[in-house]
């Protein structure tokens, strides 16, 4: 049986697809800062995350701070489902901006799933990170970080085409260098060179795609 809903916490969840609807009620509404760590890498944890509001990143960092990102989440997903095996956490998990999730606690997420219908849903959604992670693996290991850049930047929206100019959503320089694994020195100079080239304009987290990046740089 699911938890009854407030008429405010159903407004959140009416852009949810019924299955991650379905998962939300079952959670407690939690709201967190900008710049929040809600998940920590390595620690133990048995609650799974419906993002509501905001965004956050997924991530790993070192001892010097070094970083890589794995994922953007956005509004209508999840993350931290992994849980369901007990195991402890894969990645840290921060908020860009003030955020909303329902926290779906191990007992819960496990319900939740003996709806086939939810359980076929969920095992789609493992796959779709699976392939992400493979992809993320892939690039690592056999691109360059000019090709990384490259995907980054043409990976939404695809390359400009017909001299029709792309703007890409706010992004900054050390967010592009966490996503491709490389220093924030050298996604400047790329970019710098790009700009010079034509095939970008740059403005203050903004990028603008003026034409298709070359393969190689």
């Amino acid at each position: 049986m699911k938890p009854s809903t407030t008429a405010a916490q159903d407004r959140l969840y009416d852009a949810l697809s019924p299955p991650v609807r379905a998962l939300a009620v079952r959670g407690i509404l939690r709201s967190y800062r900008k710049n929040t760590v809600i998940v920590t890498e390595g620690e133990m944890g048995d609650s799974a995350f419906v993002l509501l509001e905001g965004k956050v990143k997924v991530y790993s960092n070192d001892t010097d701070c070094r970083e890589i990102i794995y994922d953007i989440v956005e509004p209508g997903d999840y993350f931290a489902e992994m849980c369901l095996d007990g195991g402890p956490r894969s990645a840290s998990v921060m908020t860009l901006e003030p955020c909303t999730c329902s926290v779906v606690g191990h007992d819960e997420l496990r319900q939740h799933l003996s709806d086939p219908a939810c359980a076929l849903e969920f095992v789609a959604h493992i796959i779709r990170r699976a392939r992400a992670a493979t992809l993320k693996a892939r690039e690592l290991a056999l691109k360059d970080v000019y090709g990384r850049v490259v995907s980054t930047l043409e990976g939404h929206y695809g390359p400009a085409r017909d001299g029709v100019p792309i703007t890409l959503s706010p992004i900054t320089h050390q967010a592009i260098a966490s996503r491709v694994g490389a220093s924030r020195e050298m996604v400047s100079r790329l970019l710098k060179d790009l700009e010079r080239g034509g095939y970008v304009t740059l403005g203050v987290r903004q990028i603008t795609l003026m034409r298709k990046l070359p393969a190689r740089w």
